[in-house]
């Protein structure tokens, strides 16, 4: 049995279903600094969106085995889809063990909407708009809210692909948000009072979503919340580490080199 000095010492081990979970890397960097981060991307079986839950469980569980192969003190589900099919499972398996999933970022999008009946578009995968999870959580927070649901796969597959910022992703966005964005002549269809991005690929997708919207409209992702409740749930075991700075992060990929996660990983938000 590992001393909890050597516990506190270790690193915190986070996982996606591709390059995506470097939102979640960054803001666990933010919020603390002094962890060791190791992040394992499976991006040769992204999206996960659009497998089956057996699938999703089955590859979350081989993810979560390879970081506790790597000795980490807790672990992130850096993916909403993941979360969404997978964390219960694994904290069933795996009692005692820390398991920080995702869920979209709906509360604050209401909370802050600051009028009674607000408008919030929730992009997501077709998986996690599906799940019981998500279903919950709408019934939950969104009386008094219009709360929109909207698949966008196409988001993961450009990220991926290194494609955030190009003409092509503005393109679909262009279609995909047709109802929420300003048009040429000035109208709006639906104007929103938040958006919620309920994946984590699709924070590096958020300059060409504002310039397509051509409005300003809030937008959330659940990164920071996660990082968060990471921090809480080490703070409850006293396992935070010692240092204030200068943490570390080792990247992994199933796919060959991790070249675009290292891209992602410093590149400005």
């Amino acid at each position: 049995m590992r001393k909890a000095e050597e516990i506190r010492r270790a690193p915190i081990g986070i996982f996606d279903s591709g390059v995506g979970g470097i939102s979640v890397v960054k803001a666990l960097k933010r919020e603390l600094p002094g962890e060791d981060l190791i992040f394992f991307g499976d991006s040769k079986n992204a999206p996960y969106g659009e497998k089956s839950v057996e699938e999703i469980r089955a590859l979350s569980e081989r993810s979560y085995q390879f970081l506790r192969g790597q000795r980490v003190k807790a672990v992130v589900i850096a993916c909403n889809t993941a979360t969404s099919a997978a964390a219960e499972l694994l904290r069933e398996e795996n009692p005692g063990e820390i398991i920080v999933g995702m869920e979209p970022a709906l509360k604050p999008a209401i909370e802050n909407a600051g009028r009674e009946r607000p408008e919030i578009l929730v992009l997501a995968t077709s998986s996690t708009l599906g799940g019981e999870r998500f279903h919950k959580l709408a019934a939950r927070l969104g009386m008094g809210a219009r709360v929109h649901s909207l698949p966008a796969p196409e988001i993961v597959r450009m990220v991926e692909a290194g494609r955030e910022d190009s003409d092509e992703m503005r393109s679909y966005l262009r279609e995909l948000l047709r109802p929420y964005r300003r048009m040429a002549d000035g109208t709006i269809r639906c104007p929103l009072d938040g958006l919620v991005l309920g994946c984590t690929h699709f924070p590096f997708a958020k300059r060409a979503i504002r310039e397509v919207l051509s409005y300003p409209v809030p937008i959330y992702d659940g990164a920071e919340g996660t990082a968060r409740e990471t921090k809480h749930r080490l703070l409850q075991k006293a396992l935070l580490s010692d240092r204030k700075s200068g943490g570390c992060v080792r990247l992994y990929s199933s796919l060959p080199d991790t070249e675009l996660e290292e891209r992602l990983l410093n590149k400005e938000s």
